[in-house]
């Protein structure tokens, strides 16, 4: 009987540190003159542990990260662009969010990578 409680509750336990990314981005945009898109994330962590003040945000493209800002006024949003090279209609990108987390012996570093979305590039 303890065996059982125990194994269901290691799903709740590990499920308690999860992140959950929303992707806020529009999945297709008009082509910009500019070659620059913007994407804009909502990041959420149940993760009691995390040091909020030390998150680094990013979104990559091609391994390639690009920095993303908080959204003023707004909490847990960040936004950015992306470029998108002319002639290309569709893109796959990530968020990335780099972080530390309070630990025995100090802070420690750790990390959450969203699924990948695509925009679509209309001409």
């Amino acid at each position: 009987m303890k065996k059982a409680l125990a194994l269901l509750l290691v799903p709740w336990l590990l499920s308690g540190c999860t992140a959950t990314f929303t992707n806020l981005t529009p999945r297709q945009m008009p082509r910009s003159p500019n070659n620059l898109y913007p994407v804009e994330v909502a990041f959420r962590s149940r993760q009691q542990s995390l040091r909020w003040d030390s998150i680094d945000p990013k979104v990559i493209v091609n391994d390639q990260a690009f920095p993303l800002r908080p959204v003023p006024m707004v909490k847990n949003r960040w936004e950015g662009q992306i470029p998108v090279p002319p002639g290309t209609n569709l893109v796959h990108y990530r968020f990335r969010f780099d972080f530390l987390y309070n630990a025995i012996g100090g802070p420690q570093p750790d990390n959450a990578i969203s699924p990948t979305y695509s925009l679509k590039i209309l001409d």
